[in-house]
């Protein structure tokens, strides 16, 4: 069996057995409600890039999502177009998805073979879209190939939004539920190879790395790089990331900062910029589309060996300096202090302490020695336990693992430590 015959099976099985658990990985036998509104925080995103779109009647312009399932995303972004598509391997979740959507005669699926855009025209949508779809793809080349056909099929001028898999590699096959893993530099070296423009690469590292780019004209960043550098580009001020402040933590979840500009030109692109602070570079990873006074935000991330104190942070284009400059206050990290965050059903996310299926998931953060983690229900150590990397800057970690099936039902105490630290004790029902 091939990858996408092998794509297709599994995920037409999972649409049969709950299509809305496996589409929003929140618990079993969601209502509609419940399933549409896990989509609100992905398309606040969406919007908000969608800010990068030439001016103009939004009924005129067209999307494709792809992977679009039974259409959770396509029921709140058809409003934003006056044509929309999506497609999925899956002719199961197609069928569903044509069902839910069926008072919107705008909205059109289609079932492909796992990677080929081929029923759509080149240069044919404003805006392509993909959310929690290529993390489930095993294969690299189906992957690569969808984007390989977004760039064939966006306009000039439209936008890609699309969240991958950026964790590292881990395991030596993958399958269609834990798919393949990208490094940023490898999304740097795809919008390279194919003269996109690279306007946002966040989340590296993480599950959830998110990128943005602009399909232009053929041969535009050879004609930028040789023209008279603008003369207009201004830096105006320079903020934490996080807050309005111009502060940041040497490292850790804060260390990172905004640089506010005016007048850069539509064609900066994310990695013909470089942004230095105290001398050493930052990692860009983000361009955000001007506000209605013209000012754009550029983020990026402290890196290694930034000295503390007052510290000058300057933006260079192309290697030229930008006219302007300010200053950041870097200061010492605060202590890493480990945490639990999240507590819920390993299943059954929705259930938070309510342990229905007696594994357990649990979230914790700013920790050096995950290898340390333990945990005991009653006086029975717990079972199977698993652990894993989310986000390294944080030091973010998931602990999955079972509760002893000689545990009763009913009220116990949870109790977890990490070495010689020893977390408050959380009350949790076992159902069964």
């Amino acid at each position: 069996m091939n990858v996408s015959d092998r794509m297709r099976a599994d995920w037409n099985q999972r649409a049969l057995e709950d299509a809305h658990y496996y589409v929003a990985f929140g618990r079993r036998e969601q209502s509609d409600d419940e399933f549409y509104e896990t989509a609100r925080e992905v398309i606040a995103g969406l919007d908000w890039e969608m800010k990068r779109l030439a001016a103009g009647n939004p009924r005129s312009r067209r999307a494709l999502e792809i992977g679009c399932g039974p259409g959770r995303l396509i029921k709140f972004m058809s409003s934003r177009f006056g044509e929309i598509h999506g497609v999925d391997v899956s002719d199961e979740m197609i069928r569903l998805g044509r069902e839910k959507l069926r008072g919107i005669p705008h909205a059109h699926l289609h079932a492909t073979n796992g990677s080929s855009l081929a029923m759509f025209a080149d240069d044919s949508f404003d805006m392509v879209y993909s959310y929690a779809v290529f993390q489930h793809i095993p294969s690299r080349e189906v992957v690569l190939e969808y984007l390989r056909e977004t760039h064939r099929v966006l306009k000039p001028g439209g936008i890609f939004r699309g969240q991958l898999n950026g964790l590292p590699e881990t395991f030596p096959k993958y399958d269609t539920w834990s798919g393949v893993r990208f490094r940023a530099s490898e999304i740097v070296d795809f919008t390279r190879e194919h003269d996109l423009q690279l306007l946002a690469l966040e989340g590296a590292d993480t599950q959830y790395m998110w990128t943005t780019f602009r399909k232009r004209e053929p041969g535009w960043r050879k004609r930028l790089r040789a023209s008279v550098p603008p003369t207009n580009v201004r830096l105006r001020r320079i903020t934490n990331a996080h807050s309005s402040e111009p502060v940041s933590p040497a490292a850790g979840r804060y260390a990172s900062i905004s640089v506010w500009v005016t007048g850069l030109p539509d064609e900066a692109d994310l990695f013909d910029m470089d942004v230095l602070i105290g001398g050493q570079p930052g990692h860009r990873t983000y361009i955000g589309p001007p506000d209605t006074a013209g000012v754009q935000q550029v983020n990026a991330m402290l890196g290694d060996g930034v000295r503390t104190g007052v510290v000058p942070v300057e933006l260079r284009w192309f290697g030229r300096p930008v006219t302007g400059g300010a200053t950041l206050r870097v200061i010492p990290p605060g202590p890493q202090v480990p945490r639990i965050i999240m507590l819920s059903d390993g299943v059954n996310l929705m259930a938070g302490a309510r342990i229905e299926t007696r594994s357990v998931k649990v979230a914790m953060e700013e920790v050096s020695h995950p290898d340390q983690f333990g945990a005991t229900v009653g006086d029975l150590e717990v079972a199977d336990l698993e652990i894993f990397c989310t986000d390294p800057q944080p030091r973010r970690y998931e602990v999955n693992f079972r509760i002893p099936e000689s545990i009763p039902p009913g009220p116990h105490l949870l109790r977890m430590r990490l070495g010689r630290r020893r977390f408050a004790p959380v009350s949790i029902e076992v159902v069964k």
